[in-house]
């Protein structure tokens, strides 16, 4: 009976979605690990990465588990029925786990209604709430936690295989190996059917063009020694187009007004399926002169053809997101098919080479097999993409391909829409950022042989590797670690790195270790044959002939850094450098007197220190007196953040604090405090509002610490003044706190005329404006 009533008590606490995923899969899903259960399974604990650490702080999760680094040698997906699932099964029948199971649902969704529209008697009682369920929690931990225990100890009495089993402390990451025969490069050969080999030969193939280029050491010193020279043009849709390279001159590159599939020496499936697969962008204006690109893609997959690097910072999750992933998704697919070919052509011509004949002609591998990196954001990013490249490969409904473990995939990488909060409204914006699994530690290897898909590959069987910054820094590890490898990324040919934006809320340092460790010679030969492998990758050259995409919402210095110190692609570089006109300013409806307040500043260093300085001297002692309460001050950095809670407290100030870490109750109690004036002033950080997006009432003065990262959450603050209920909008203020290392950030809020002006003049600038300018 002890079993039974843990088990059952362990079963409440589980949704239905959770409880189907561990029937199938023996394990909880990593996104719905929390505190309260974490004792349950014995998850390995990776520690707080937040911020100078290594986790991205993802507030809408608890700290997920350590996958193991290493690829699993046994096939994982062999189902057992095992002691505990006969339990489950047992307990699924029950009526009255079924009715406390829909009681915990319904208690679930009104508490995230009620946490969404705040009020202030509500808070209350919402933080005393969770404090009650807080104390019931640890107790039944205990109970669980026994429970555990006997089950696993029962199991392992019984014989039972518990290696992938979350309860038992370690999770071996699941790799397929299953396939590994049917997928290698080394043992198979080309079907005739499945592409024209002697089309991958020819001279105007870019793929070939990039990949057999011999650079010379000479070119190798120019490349790294030299300044790049750059031109710019004027394209239709991209509009302004920097271009810049070392070796030679920028010539003349412009966008073909018309693209025909078949000029594009796309891979022979991919020339049927792209106008399919691409038939929903199309409009009736594009049809008669282009049947398969828009505007935006025919310009972007042209300079994505030519191997050029590419930056491309006007990605937007509304309106041109699906586009754009659709075209480096064909680009990348094309890459590794013709790459894949000319193996698999020349695995045949070995074989019916005569003996004693020359095999040096055959080099046509890297170190290691893993091609295409690609970085997303969020599980959703990559569940979307694996449906584009099976569309791709798809002739038509009668040929499907294989694709081994797609069920598991969609139940690692799916989402339940019945599971989402019903009545939370947000932005258009943060709807199409967030749908969907929004888990942000995960990694995939995707091999691609002819006309089947491996899903779960290991990294040095996989063709493609989609990962978020955090899963694949967590396989990379740091140094003094005993177990991490990143020789999978020696061979990388194709980088992409989607919605890099995101990554400046998650942790940008996560990218930096990345591009550290790309393309560096392996430490272990991985069973590599070197008579097959390129001179290119013999000579540790692989990073100058490495693609990078950069998709980006936004232009950032420490994305702009990435892309001008990281890229050194002997073909050159492509970035779009468009200036925004207008700003973000003219969304502010509401009528508010904006002062901008300049910082003088000898450095980009010793910014922070002088803006620091600059508000606690200047700024600051103006909204000390209690006439000015109701202040909101508006901070990007963490790091200023904790400097700035740290000096109000030493000052012994009257305010509360909102950031990324804090718990809902403390939420709930500073946004009351704010509203009744209780508190004069709020600290709210940017990450806080973007992964949250709440409305915050009673602001009357705003201060803006720095420019947001985001230019359309400046309107987005501003207008949360209208939903004061009071109506005293002559007491309203707003200031902001800029230098002339912001330029970028300056010209997305005012626009780049005022940029220029108010960059010009060397004193303290300050510019009132309103909304309706």
């Amino acid at each position: 009976m002890g079993k039974r009533r843990g088990g059952r008590e362990l079963l409440r606490s589980l949704s239905k979605k959770q409880k189907k995923h561990l029937r199938e899969f023996g394990e909880e899903h990593p996104f719905y690990d929390n505190a309260s259960r974490s004792k349950v399974f014995a998850y390995c604990f990776i520690g707080c990465y937040c911020c100078c650490c290594l986790h991205s702080c993802f507030p809408f999760q608890s700290d997920d588990s350590d996958k193991s680094s290493k690829e699993s040698d046994s096939e994982t997906e062999v189902e057992q029925v095992s002691g505990y699932h006969k339990l489950l099964a047992t307990l699924k029948t029950s009526p009255e786990s079924e009715s406390e199971e829909e009681e915990d649902e319904s208690e679930s969704e009104e508490a995230e209604e009620s946490e969404a529209e705040m009020g202030s008697e509500g808070s209350q009682e919402t933080g005393e709430a969770e404090d009650g369920i807080e104390d019931k929690n640890d107790v039944l931990e205990e109970e669980e936690g026994n429970t555990a225990e006997q089950m696993l100890s029962q199991e392992q009495a019984d014989g039972t295989d518990t290696s992938c089993d979350p309860r038992h402390g370690v999770i071996e990451e699941f790799t397929d190996v299953k396939h590994e025969s049917e997928f290698s490069l080394e043992t198979n050969f080309m079907e005739e059917e499945s592409g024209d080999c002697n089309a991958d030969r020819r001279d105007s193939n870019p793929f070939k063009q990039h990949m057999d280029k011999e650079l010379e050491e000479k070119e190798i010193e120019k490349m790294s020694t030299l300044p790049k020279t750059s031109s710019q043009s004027q394209w239709p849709r991209l509009g302004q187009v920097i271009f810049s390279s070392t070796l030679e001159k920028q010539k003349t590159f412009k966008a073909d007004k018309e693209v025909d599939v078949k000029q594009l020496h796309l891979h022979k499936p991919l020339e049927s399926t792209w106008p399919k697969v691409n038939k929903q962008f199309l409009s009736a204006a594009d049809k008669p002169t282009d049947s398969s690109f828009t505007p935006l893609q025919r310009e972007l997959f042209c300079i994505m053809n030519s191997y050029r690097d590419l930056f491309y910072p006007e990605r937007n999750a509304l309106t041109n997101g699906e586009e754009i992933r659709r075209a480096y998704c064909l680009h990348t697919l094309n890459h590794v098919l013709k790459a894949n070919a000319q193996v698999l052509s020349n695995n045949a011509r070995r074989r019916d080479r005569k003996p004693g004949t020359d095999t040096d002609e055959h080099r046509d591998q890297g170190l290691t097999r893993p091609k295409v990196l690609m970085i997303v954001p969020f599980r959703e990013c990559a569940l979307r993409i694996v449906h584009i490249f099976i569309s791709l490969l798809e002739v038509n409904d009668k040929k499907k391909i294989d694709v081994s473990n797609k069920k598991r995939f969609k139940g690692e990488y799916g989402s339940d829409p019945e599971e989402k909060p019903p009545n939370l409204k947000r932005p258009e914006d943060y709807e199409a950022v967030f749908a969907g699994n929004i888990d942000d530690h995960f990694r995939i290897g995707v091999a691609i042989l002819q006309k089947s898909m491996r899903l779960y590959a290991p990294f040095y069987s996989s063709d493609i590797i989609i990962a978020s910054p955090l899963g694949i820094r967590t396989v990379i590890g740091a140094e003094g670690e005993k177990k991490r490898d990143f020789d999978f990324l020696s061979s990388i040919e194709i980088l992409i790195i989607d919605q890099a934006d995101i990554y400046l809320m998650q942790n940008w340092e996560h990218v930096l270790h990345l591009m550290k460790h790309i393309n560096l010679l392996p430490l272990d030969s991985h069973g590599v044959d070197f008579s097959r492998v390129r001179m290119l990758n013999l000579n540790n050259w692989s990073k100058y002939y490495r693609q990078t995409l950069l998709f980006s919402a936004l232009q950032d210095p420490q994305i702009n850094s990435v892309f001008n110190k990281h890229c050194f692609n002997y073909v050159g570089q492509v970035a779009i450098r468009n200036v925004p006109l207008t700003g973000s300013i003219s969304h502010v409806v509401v009528q508010l007197p904006h002062v901008f307040r300049r910082l003088e500043a000898d450095s980009v260093t010793s910014v922070i220190d002088g803006r620091f300085q600059f508000f606690i001297d200047k700024v600051l002692p103006e909204y000390r007196d209690a006439i000015m309460s109701h202040t909101l001050i508006y901070v990007p950095s963490y790091f200023d953040y904790v400097r700035l809670r740290n000096y109000f407290k030493k000052e012994d100030l009257n305010f509360t604090h909102i950031c990324e870490y804090t718990k809902k109750a403390a939420v709930c109690r500073a946004r009351r405090f704010f509203l009744k004036g209780e508190k004069q002033f709020l600290l709210f950080t940017e990450r806080f509002h973007f992964y949250k997006r709440y409305t915050i009432k009673g602001i009357r003065n705003l201060i803006f610490y720095e420019l947001p990262t985001y230019s359309h959450f400046y309107s987005e603050i501003c207008n949360m003044l209208k939903a004061t209920d009071s109506g005293v909008d002559a007491t309203w203020t707003c200031t902001v706190l800029y230098s002339k290392y912001d330029a970028q950030k300056l010209a997305a809020v005012v626009g780049i005329d005022r940029t220029a002006q108010m960059l010009q003049s060397k004193k303290n600038v300050h510019l009132f404006v309103t909304g309706e300018n």
